[in-house]
C-alpha cells in the first residue's frame, strides 16, 4: 500500500484542544440567555421590524447594530457595542410606573457600563421614522471613533493654541 493511501485509511487522532477545537477543547461555555434572545428576535414587533430595516441602511463603517443584544442580565432591543449605544423601543406599557422604574434600573445599569441609551415610543417609530433615524444618526456621528487623520483640536481652530506676539491684542 502506498504512503498516501495508508494515510487516508488511518483514523484521525483524538482532538486535544489544538487549532480548530476552540479554547479548552470540547468544553464550551453555554450562555443561558441565548435561547431567550433568539425568541425575542423571532417575536418582533412591527416597530422593531421597521427600525431594524432602517438601522441596516446606516453606513457599516460607522455602526454595527445587533438585535436583542445581551448586556449583562438585560436584552437591549438594538445595540452597537463599538459605539456603546443602545436603542430601546417602548410600547404603551412602559408608561406605567412599574415599567418606568424597571426601565430606569436598566438604563442605569447600561450607563454604568458606558452605554448611551436612546428610548423611543413605538408610535414614534411607526409615525415618524425619519425623525427617529435623524436622532440615531446624530448620536452615531457624535459617538463614532475618530478617523485616522483627525482634525486639529478646537483650541487651535479658535486661535487658542497660538501664542500672540507681545503687544498683539488680537487674542486678548
Amino acid at each position: 500500500m502506498s504512503a498516501a493511501r495508508q494515510d487516508a485509511a488511518s483514523p484521525l487522532p483524538p482532538r486535544s484542544g489544538g487549532e480548530g477545537s476552540g479554547v479548552g477543547g470540547d468544553k464550551r461555555f453555554i450562555d443561558r440567555r441565548v435561547p431567550r434572545a433568539r425568541k425575542l428576535r423571532r417575536d418582533v414587533t412591527e416597530a422593531e421590524k421597521r427600525l431594524w430595516r432602517r438601522l441596516r441602511e446606516l453606513p457599516a463603517h460607522r455602526s454595527h447594530f445587533r438585535r436583542q443584544a445581551t448586556i449583562g442580565p438585560y436584552f437591549a432591543d438594538f445595540a452597537c457595542h463599538s459605539l456603546r449605544l443602545v436603542i430601546e423601543l417602548d410600547g404603551g406599557q412602559h408608561g406605567l410606573a412599574q415599567h418606568a422604574a424597571r426601565d430606569a434600573r436598566r438604563d442605569e445599569y447600561m450607563k454604568g457600563r458606558g452605554y448611551r441609551v436612546l428610548r423611543f415610543w413605538n408610535n414614534d417609530v411607526m409615525q415618524n421614522i425619519d425623525g427617529v433615524m435623524k436622532t440615531i444618526s446624530d448620536a452615531v456621528s457624535v459617538l463614532s471613533p475618530p478617523t485616522s487623520d483627525p482634525s486639529p483640536p478646537l483650541a487651535l481652530l479658535a486661535g487658542g493654541g497660538e501664542s500672540a506676539p507681545p503687544g498683539d491684542s488680537r487674542h486678548a
